[in-house]
């Protein structure tokens, strides 16, 4: 980047995509910086970005429709807490409620390290470095600029995120602090689909912003969870208040109790909510999206990048070699082993 481009605010506009969720430096020996870049410009072959209609949720409802069309039994509410392979391949599953199902392939979509958890082995839990804020808004600010709100947050809004400041963000964060302003990305996406809203919201003007804060590690929050949370959030704003014209706060939707729909999620709370090692979103650090010429590929699961240490057992989400972040690869790598065996 650094030969490629001369601008401080283009190179940190390019850098960003390497650092999503990454918590790492432009220098990074490991690459890993280059690999989590590759997977957020790899997608349609161009790295357009699509939003789903209706959100994310909108996904997982058509996952349900289409399984439940196959025959598939879903069943929901019922954690699991062992697995135990199987010699002869396989493996049973043990969940909370006492019950237990036996399957000769088990697909895993869960991190690694949960994994390892769950098969009862030792395991390096995984660093998430993001601090996530949704909020409502009653109306979109006005810019500094003068730009128009319905153009200014109808893409992504990047703040605090030069190159060089970038790299200052990574170093506070290495020394225990966390980066004020805090660099960060901002979207707001009821301008590209306000079918997330409520219709009488949406028709009274309301929008939802989301806030990407990055080089926020979880060891940051680990001492004083809600202290640094609220720190963490102060930064975040403070970084979107810089190019706002007027107060955030008049802005904000109300709660029945009179609060500010805000809900800030820090690498804990991602942890905690939904069951990420670390709070880690990629399920840990991203790997080439190819077989790599030593890999060891002797069965489909170790050719399709899905393998574990027990025949029958498949990574199937973010962990998998070769499927990470959103891009569905780990799912579909790990179907088309199946397949490969069946």
């Amino acid at each position: 980047m650094e030969s490629t481009f001369s601008d401080d605010t283009v190179r940190g506009l390019v850098l960003t995509d390497g650092l999503i969720g990454t918590f790492t430096s432009a220098h990074d020996s490991t690459l890993r910086q280059n690999r989590c870049f590759l997977y957020h410009v790899i997608g349609n072959g161009s790295g357009e970005w699509k939003v789903p209609v209706g959100g994310m949720g909108a996904v997982t409802a058509e996952l349900v429709r289409v399984a439940q069309t196959a025959n598939v039994s879903i069943q929901t509410g019922c954690s699991v807490v062992a697995l135990e392979p199987s010699l002869s391949g396989g493996a049973t599953v043990h969940l909370a409620n006492g019950e237990s199902i036996s399957a000769e392939i088990i697909l895993a979509n869960c991190a690694p390290a949960t994994l390892q958890e769950l098969l009862g082995d030792r395991y390096e839990p995984p660093v998430g470095s993001q601090t996530k804020i949704n909020i409502v808004m009653r109306r979109l600010p006005q810019f500094r600029s003068g730009i128009e709100p319905t153009i200014g947050f109808a893409g992504t809004l990047h703040l605090g995120q030069s190159y060089r400041r970038l790299q200052q963000a990574y170093e506070e964060a290495l020394a225990g602090e966390i980066p004020d302003p805090m660099p960060c990305e901002v979207y707001c996406h009821t301008l590209t689909d306000g079918s997330i809203l409520d219709p009488e919201l949406r028709a009274a003007g309301y929008h939802t912003l989301t806030l990407f804060g990055m080089h926020t590690p979880r060891n940051l929050f680990t001492a004083d969870p809600d202290d640094s949370r609220e720190r963490a959030k102060a930064a975040a704003f403070r970084s979107l208040q810089s190019v706002l014209a007027e107060p955030l706060e008049p802005c904000l939707a109300l709660d029945r109790r009179g609060e500010p729909c805000i809900e800030v999620m820090t690498p804990l709370d991602i942890e905690a909510e939904l069951g990420m090692p670390g709070g880690n979103i990629f399920h840990g650090d991203l790997a080439w999206p190819w077989l790599a010429d030593d890999a060891p590929a002797g069965t489909a699961a170790e050719r399709w990048g899905v393998a574990t240490d027990h025949p029958g057992i498949l990574l199937c989400g973010s962990g998998a070699v070769r499927g990470g972040a959103v891009s569905g690869l780990g799912g579909h790598n790990a179907a088309m082993a199946v397949l490969e065996d069946d």
